[in-house]
């Protein structure tokens, strides 16, 4: 059975254990803890440069922008801890769940520096655990696409 699965044009029904919702939902807080700090490294793959040759147009850029693509993430985030819970959502709501998820998924492929060679991580790697998460978020990420996809 998939997690997510759509009910009608515009409706989808969520399959999530009590633990996925909470998980989901202390993750979308954590995440919103780290944009709100601002300046992490781990960050760097939600707020990439525009111009990278250019400085002064950058620093532009930022100014200009940041802020409306950080409401968006914390929108986003907002929708999925409000929604973790629920047996259904709307289509809006699951591209909502799909930013959210896509944006936990990229800080923690940052924070572990995942690449596409990577070998597996061995069950003994202090990082075993996060690398399951990534895993995790990945599969429902391609789940939530999948069920967008008639969207």
């Amino acid at each position: 059975m998939f997690r997510i699965e759509e009910t009608d044009e515009n409706n989808f029904d969520l399959h999530l254990s009590p633990e996925e919702q909470d998980l989901l939902a202390r993750l979308g807080d954590q995440l919103r803890d780290l944009l709100l700090q601002g300046d992490s490294d781990a960050l760097v793959r939600l707020f990439p440069p525009a111009y990278t040759q250019d400085e002064e147009k950058e620093a532009e850029f930022r100014k200009l922008m940041r802020d409306d693509l950080l409401a968006g993430k914390l929108n986003a985030i907002e929708v999925v801890e409000q929604t973790a819970a629920a047996q259904s959502v709307t289509a809006e709501q699951l591209h909502a769940w799909m930013t959210a998820i896509n944006d936990l998924r990229l800080v923690l492929g940052t924070v572990l520096d995942v690449t596409e060679d990577m070998d597996d991580v061995p069950a003994n790697d202090p990082r075993a655990e996060q690398f399951a998460l990534y895993g995790y978020l990945s599969s429902l990420l391609a789940e939530i696409v999948e069920a967008l996809g008639g969207w």
